[in-house]
């Protein structure tokens, strides 16, 4: 018989148009409305999205800058800024190069600021660009000093013959060479279902796994939740978990010697990611000199058993 857990911390409110819990890059799927913001709020993000998006982030700050700075400079003159008038385009661009120079404190000599006003505003901008890059420069440090789980994970999670019944499998691969030391793996099982009264809530299961934690993982690990009558699936055909309104939410955790600290990563699966009656194909095998070659490339591909 199957036993309900305590509420893990999602709520169990629920409907039949719920998102998924979990988002595939771990991260939770709830909109903020309302909340407060300010310099570390917008640190904690800028510290958390991907590479591409915070080089483009600073590319966009660094030109709208400049842009607006390089208008001021042309509505002062840029014959104040040591350049010979002449179209607005050329003008313009002038205006634009001296203000890369000036944000950036880097000043050729070509072209600098000769009365009051436009010394004012290159002052300001200077300051600006000490204070900004400073802040990039704090930004770049948190980003490579963050602790972070190098974990990979299979695409899917399956559903095949296991023993003389049934099991769910997914798999994780270590991604990185550093050494992942007592990693843990715990499974939770939310399925939203309407009680007597036709409300939706979530009901929470912890799915028991044939191994929750190894001393090391070098290579990948398959974890196993084997259906048994004591699985909260027991009862579901395999046509019912295909419909099934629910998510496997997961977290692993274990020390990484190259933090010197213990890290954790999230991960979730829907239903809709159930693939039925596959296996999951070798992803390292023994090249000729006796050395395990782990493919990164073949941590989701199955077969048909």
């Amino acid at each position: 018989m199957a036993k309900k857990v305590k509420d893990p911390g999602f709520g169990v409110a629920s409907t039949t148009s719920a998102k998924r819990i979990v988002n595939k890059d771990g991260s939770f799927n709830i909109k903020h409305v309302h909340g407060k913001a300010g310099i570390s709020a917008l640190y904690a993000y800028l510290v958390d999205i991907s590479w591409t998006r915070f080089f483009c982030l600073v590319l966009l700050a660094y030109f709208v800058l400049n842009i607006t700075f390089a208008t001021i400079y042309v509505l002062i003159g840029v014959e104040y800024i040591s350049v010979e008038p002449q179209s607005l385009v050329v003008d313009f661009v002038n205006a634009f190069f001296f203000s890369s120079q000036t944000i950036t404190t880097l000043g050729y000599g070509a072209m600098a600021p000769t009365n009051v006003l436009s010394g004012i505003v290159s002052s300001s901008q200077a300051l600006i660009g000490l204070l900004s890059f400073s802040f990039i420069t704090g930004l770049l440090y948190g980003r490579f000093s963050k602790p972070k789980a190098s974990i990979e994970f299979s695409d899917n999670i399956i559903y095949r013959d296991f023993k003389e019944g049934k099991a769910l499998m997914f798999r994780l691969m270590n991604s990185k060479r550093d050494v992942m030391i007592n990693p843990s793996v715990k499974v939770t099982l939310a399925i939203t279902e309407a009680d007597k009264e036709q409300v939706y809530k979530r009901n929470f299961y912890q799915l028991a796994l044939e191994r929750d934690h190894i001393t090391y993982l070098p290579t990948t690990w398959t974890l196993v939740h084997e259906i048994t009558e004591d699985s909260p699936l027991y009862k579901f055909s395999e046509k019912e978990l295909k419909t099934l309104n629910g998510e496997f939410l997961i977290m692993v955790s274990y020390y990484d010697e190259a933090f010197n600290e213990e890290v954790y990563k999230l991960h979730s699966y829907t239903f809709e990611e159930l693939l039925m009656n596959v296996t999951f194909e070798k992803a390292f095998y023994y090249d000729e000199d006796g050395f395990t070659v782990l493919d990164h490339h073949k941590i989701s591909n199955t077969k048909k058993m």
